[in-house]
């Protein structure tokens, strides 16, 4: 009896692509999965679930109905020439990272906010002082892209009872919360904003969109949050304003050079906290469940969420 469908599993190691063909095995009825193996021979795959797939996977597998991408950015997949045209792309919509997102989002705030930096230098001179308490109505959230991370992420910051302000490609509505759209309201947008959150997917429009001229539209001492692309950011613009006084601080969580390289001035810089890009994880338990049900779902005819827009880049 022959296997009715097969998948390739390709991540950026062969480590990584067994690991998960071992999560997903079982997962689907008469179904086999293959690790990618640079060397190796056409499988005659179905799907492939991929995460910074090598590009000849596009070229050895020739009989791919979609790709599934084990993130929720797409920006090393679409840029792909072997990638086909026509090719379906899906992202993961959630999978456990929407929450994990909300927690970086409102630990910076409260950083910022709470002034906890402060108190760490105190700790550190040995001086007992309180710092005026917070005034929320003086910290307004400004959250860039509002898909499904995004606006968990700004829904949860107007609970903490954070002024909150999203700005998107198309008009939504968000219970306390102000929508702008598009670049014509991209102004107004950054000029009541205070604490910027980037969740903006990467795109030709969205690439070096953190530069010096928005980031000066932003309220005075304001606080970069930048857990998207580290290609939004014009990473000098940021240590001018930071150097002009105009910038209040940054946590930085995503960089133009991954790993961050050990020169970078923003390891020492005293306004600048680095995480290693890990603000949300894909969980594995919950990329399974989605992508197994979206493949059966799409086994059966049926319409599935989470298709990418070629035309858009998410």
């Amino acid at each position: 009896m022959g296997v009715g469908t097969k998948i390739i599993v390709a991540t950026d190691s062969w480590h990584g692509s067994v690991e998960w063909c071992k999560a997903f095995e079982g997962s689907l009825p008469d179904t086999l999965f293959f690790p990618w193996d640079d060397s190796g021979e056409p499988v005659g795959a179905d799907y492939a679930i991929v995460w910074r797939p090598a590009p000849t996977l596009f070229v050895r597998e020739t009989r791919l109905r979609a790709v599934f991408n084990l993130g929720a950015g797409i920006d090393s997949l679409v840029g792909l020439p072997e990638l086909p045209a026509d090719l379906p792309i899906v992202r993961l919509e959630d999978a456990g990272m929407a929450e994990q997102m909300v927690e970086y989002v409102v630990y910076g705030l409260l950083r910022a906010s709470r002034e906890f930096s402060a108190y760490e230098a105190q700790q550190r001179a040995g001086e007992w002082s309180g710092l005026p308490p917070v005034n929320r109505s003086h910290w307004p959230v400004g959250v860039m892209g509002l898909g499904v991370i995004g606006e968990r992420v700004a829904r949860a910051v107007v609970r903490l009872g954070y002024p909150v302000a999203g700005w998107a490609r198309r008009a939504r509505e968000i219970p306390g919360a102000q929508v702008y759209v598009g670049a014509e309201q991209l102004p107004a947008f950054l000029a009541r904003t205070r604490v910027l959150v980037n969740l903006l997917p990467l795109t030709p429009e969205t690439d070096s969109i953190l530069n010096r001229e928005n980031l000066e539209r932003l309220m005075p001492q304001a606080y970069l949050i930048n857990v998207a692309r580290g290609q939004h950011l014009v990473e000098q613009d940021l240590l001018d304003l930071l150097a002009s006084g105009r910038f209040a601080g940054a946590l930085l969580d995503v960089f133009r050079s991954e790993p961050l390289p050990q020169s970078h001035p923003f390891w020492k810089h005293p306004a600048i906290t680095v995480t290693p890009h890990i603000s949300a994880i894909t969980l594995r338990e919950d990329a399974v469940n989605q992508i197994v049900n979206k493949i059966g779902k799409l086994k059966q005819g049926l319409p599935i969420s989470g298709r990418v827009s070629r035309e858009h880049g998410y």
